[in-house]
């Protein structure tokens, strides 16, 4: 049994990470730490620190989940990777590819496993999609288009606030960018356009909309926003056939959801798969926790994480280029993609 604690008890922890781990077979919720005790003692561990340093002290804790604000993801992903534990860290990773290939290697150093809580990719749907995707199943992609606008964060909600690490490219954006990049084999693309509008000038960004181009002269569509419009959209078009998701695209699980891949060839045919309701966070954990814990289990590479990174280092780049919010912006692969024998 692996022993999990928690830094931080908001509300990602308590509603979905915290019954994850209570729900997992071979899962133990040992140990959260918050600056309220109570909120910690909410999540029903074992034990509850009101300090992180004397959670990461723990010897019992073998698991680190960081439920931070994404500005300081990497502090206490890297404190925990020191003490000698495995840690698995909400999305986005890091706020830069610095700083995600900072975690990596201090991942290496300590000789423990890092892994970014993109519960999305655990979902059945989307790892038969990205298994589609990587069989060519639509043939080389052509274009992609991924929406993803949410609800609009209260005035005093970290969302909003950039020292915070806070935005719709880093919430909403994260989950349309790591999909186009699946889609295109991850594959480096240049972004030919970008812009985005803030709620005020002192704000984090309400909306981004971006435009790539990928070295097989594939292109992608990327919007996402804080907004309060719910769309969530997911389709690529290939030279063989296209691939689309109902909605949400992103974020099922609570409900139903089918992944429908049409063939283009002489006569068109439609294979529309269906996937009954399910956690994505438990299946998460309970991947995590088997891999950690020395058997099998998916984990996002994180060298899919720091490629992520990138392209929205570069997407906040074009749209701050001081052209009125469009430009574009270098991009060097990692080691040019992840994978060159792979089509993109």
């Amino acid at each position: 049994m692996a022993n999990w604690g928690f830094l931080g008890a908001g509300s990602i922890a308590a509603s979905s990470l915290a019954p994850a781990v209570h729900a997992a077979p071979g899962a133990r919720l040992h140990a959260v730490a918050a600056r309220d005790g109570a909120r910690a003692a909410a999540l029903a561990p074992h034990r509850t620190y009101t300090a992180y340093p004397d959670l990461l002290a723990d010897p019992e804790v073998d698991i680190v989940y960081v439920a931070l604000h994404n500005s300081a993801h990497r502090a206490w992903v890297e404190a925990a990777l020191a003490a000698g534990k495995h840690v698995l860290c909400e999305k986005p990773l890091g706020l830069t590819e610095a700083e995600t290939a900072s975690m990596e290697r201090a991942a290496r150093r300590a000789d423990r496993t890092l892994v970014e809580a993109a519960w999305n990719r655990w979902h059945p749907r989307t790892r038969d999609a990205e298994a589609a995707l990587a069989g060519a199943a639509t043939g080389r992609p052509l274009h992609v288009t991924a929406h993803f606008h949410g609800l609009a964060p209260a005035p005093d909600n970290y969302r909003r606030d950039p020292a915070l690490g806070g935005g719709a490219l880093y919430d909403l954006g994260y989950y349309a960018l790591s999909a186009v990049l699946a889609a295109f084999s991850w594959r480096t693309p240049q972004v030919t356009h970008a812009r985005w509008e803030s709620w005020d000038p002192a704000s984090a960004d309400r909306s981004v909309a971006a435009d790539l181009t990928f070295p097989c002269g594939g292109t992608a569509e990327v919007r996402c926003s804080l907004d309060g419009t719910l769309a969530e959209e997911f389709a690529v078009h290939g030279t063989e056939g296209s691939l689309r998701l109902s909605a949400p695209a992103f974020t099922a699980g609570a409900a139903s959801c089918t992944l429908a891949v049409t063939s283009e060839h002489v006569r068109r045919t439609a294979d529309v798969r269906e996937y009954a309701p399910t956690d994505p966070y438990r299946l998460m954990v309970t991947d995590v926790d088997r891999a950690l814990s020395g058997g099998t289990g998916y984990l996002v590479p994180t060298a899919q994480s720091r490629l992520i990174a990138r392209l929205i280092d570069a997407v906040r780049a074009a749209a701050s280029d001081g052209s009125g919010g469009a430009g574009r912006a270098p991009s060097a692969g990692v080691g040019g993609e992840l994978d060159p024998g792979m089509p993109g």
